[in-house]
């Protein structure tokens, strides 16, 4: 293991008033996402929107690294650069997402596991030689009657382990995110209960796989009430919620967190981050974002899959990049929104 190539990588995605972009779609995510505007569901209609994300211009101000899907790391732009190189030339450090996918965890209706560990190390290999420097790796935790259960919490974390594991040793910083969904009625106290669950089990694990904690970085969720939820608790006692569960169970040694969205709105998402950086100072660990929809859905709206409506869209996708390196300094407002 390289310690302090995986600390260099570290380091320059946990820049200061950047974050990471997610757009690791799935090819059926993507589709799906598509379909709602009436954009022909392609792989060369994909090709075009990364290309555009990619190339926006100014968004290395804000993005200190992407996420890219197999699909995307393969692709080149209309010019013949690969993604991975434009990336490079624009500041940002250059990831992809190794799962494949959340599936029915057998003998546990309701809850999931993560599958893609089979022949995973012969696949980072390949990644790195393409340019990737860091890795992604999602598991989905349900709250709801009777679940999480024990199994599926240790199910996750134990695959999240041997990634994370399995990452440093080709050289790779991996990041981990385990998400407490915000789907269901869940309370803001139920999901701060899972979530310490899931975090205090992760933990363990990476430990007992000799896991380098500074060489990750923690992808959570945030501590949501379902989006079901009766009582949806302020911005401040969101942030105090999350921040106050992460004091107790995340090891001062990470190299960062980056939170993932999860379905907030852009709005919301950036407003919760913000509050944390007000309301809590002297961290052990730094705070940022690994947004997906919360930065991509309003440019993809307006995009629309018409080629005139790029240079808007990529305007759109850079303000909400700045909305969110604004977020992690702490100085973000609603009027950014424009």
């Amino acid at each position: 293991m390289e310690i302090q190539k995986l600390k260099d990588t570290v380091q320059a995605l946990m820049a200061e008033g950047k974050g990471l972009l997610a757009m690791d779609e799935s090819t059926p995510t993507s589709d799906k996402r598509f379909k709602v505007v009436g954009i022909p569901q392609t792989e060369e209609m994909r090709r075009i929107y990364r290309e555009w994300i990619a190339t926006a211009p100014g968004l290395g101000e804000s993005i200190s690294g992407a996420i890219l899907y197999d699909e995307t790391i393969r692709q080149k732009t209309d010019d013949g650069i690969p993604f991975v190189e434009v990336l490079h030339k624009a500041g940002i450090v250059p990831g992809i997402k190794v799962d494949e996918g959340a599936h029915d965890l057998a003998g546990f209706p309701d809850e999931k596991v993560t599958d893609g560990l089979d022949g995973l190390r012969d696949r980072l290999k390949e990644y790195a030689a393409m340019g990737a420097r860091f890795a992604k790796w999602r598991a989905v935790i349900t709250i709801g009657e009777g679940i999480p259960t024990s199994t599926c919490i240790e199910a996750n974390t134990e695959a999240l382990a041997r990634y994370a594991a399995l990452c440093q040793e080709a050289g790779i910083v991996p990041i981990v995110e385990p998400e407490t969904l915000m789907d269901g009625d869940h309370t803001l106290e139920q999901c701060e209960a899972v979530t310490e669950r899931v975090l205090r089990s992760l933990f363990t694990r990476l430990a007992l796989h000799k896991v380098a904690l500074e060489g990750i970085l923690l992808k959570p969720n945030m501590v949501l009430p379902g989006e079901k939820c009766p009582t949806q608790n302020s911005v401040e006692e969101v942030a105090d919620a999350t921040v106050n569960c992460f004091n107790r169970t995340v090891p001062a040694a990470i190299g960062g967190i980056a939170f993932l969205s999860g379905g907030q709105s852009a709005e919301l998402a950036s407003a919760r981050l913000n509050a944390m950086h007000v309301r809590h100072k002297d961290l052990p660990w730094p705070l940022t974002f690994s947004f997906s929809r919360a930065i991509q859905q309003p440019a993809l709206e307006l995009w629309a899959g018409k080629p005139e409506n790029v240079e808007k869209a990529q305007q759109v996708l850079v303000r909400r990049a700045k909305c969110n390196s604004a977020a992690r300094l702490g100085q973000y407002t609603e009027a950014m929104e424009g």
